[in-house]
């Protein structure tokens, strides 16, 4: 009596690589920063002390700024805060951008051509001029700093989607369920979104980066969080304010740029293991 094995699904060589690693442990840890942000802050990231602009200490291993607060503690806040509305940010951009471009890759005619001329107008200018325009005629605020960066990053999703999906309607799963007359709506979300949510996927976790530097660079310019929000790159404002205090602005600094290299890390290996071709040259390089 013969017994049959079940083949082992091996993990694809790029999300194997050290680099990969090194990028989910890094973001596992800020997330983990971010849920016991609480338990992990040794002050209230708020509470302004007489040590103004105090170096590195048994007391403050971050130091403190220049009204006396923890630096150690306003990172681990700031955190809580980057962290969560770029997320917010990537999950509402993917949403939009990506509805719009299978809508207008799937109909075709007008709509596509409204969609992609809108994209192509916004896309026109650069990313962080039209950025803090629209931030600036809304008034600085995170939610209009969200609502500013969903204005100018949706655009990319919505001409890869559509790309995509120019590529699947006309192969011959989809167009045999069109033939048996399934509606426009049914066969996307059924056929169509299916063979294209893992390269929009991978997008979303490359994208995410972006979303943390866009999100600093309004606060930094004083057009996202009001103080004393404690925010990275309201953080770093502060700290290019007191040169001989450089710690002011390293360490948030250094946190913006570790989470920004560990999403990039783990974006690269993704988009290389959902990739035939790059998986098959990963594999060819392994030999």
């Amino acid at each position: 009596m013969s017994t049959t094995t079940r083949p082992r699904r091996r993990v694809p060589e790029a999300l194997r690589s050290p680099l990969t690693v090194v990028g989910v442990v890094v973001a596992a840890g800020w997330l983990l920063v971010v849920v016991l942000g609480p338990l992990l802050q040794p002050a209230d990231p708020l509470a302004q002390s007489p040590d103004r602009l105090a170096p590195l200490s048994a007391a403050h291993w971050f130091g403190t700024d220049s009204l006396g607060r923890d630096v150690l503690s306003r990172v681990i806040a700031g955190a809580r805060i980057s962290i969560p509305l770029s997320l917010l940010l990537v999950a509402l951009s993917a949403s939009v951008g990506s509805l719009l471009g299978a809508v207008a890759g799937l109909l075709g005619g007008v709509v596509d051509e409204v969609v992609m001329r809108l994209a192509d107008l916004v896309l026109a200018f650069p990313t962080i001029i039209l950025a803090m325009v629209v931030a600036a005629a809304l008034g600085p605020s995170l939610t209009n700093a969200v609502i500013a960066m969903l204005v100018v990053t949706w655009p990319q999703y919505a001409r890869v989607t559509r790309s995509l999906v120019l590529g699947a309607r006309d192969r011959e799963f989809v167009v045999a369920g069109r033939l048996l007359g399934i509606g426009w709506f049914t066969s996307l979300r059924r056929d169509v979104v299916p063979n294209v949510a893992g390269p929009v996927f991978a997008l979303t976790t490359l994208d995410f980066g972006n979303a943390i530097l866009l999100l600093s660079g309004l606060s930094f310019l004083g057009l996202g969080t009001v103080p004393p929000t404690p925010e990275w790159g309201l953080m770093v404002s502060d700290g290019v304010q007191n040169f001989t205090a450089w710690w002011v602005a390293a360490f948030p600094g250094l946190a913006i740029c570790s989470i920004v290299l560990a999403f990039n890390f783990i974006g690269d290996a993704l988009r290389d293991a959902l990739d035939p071709r790059m998986q098959k040259a990963v594999g060819s390089r392994a030999l």
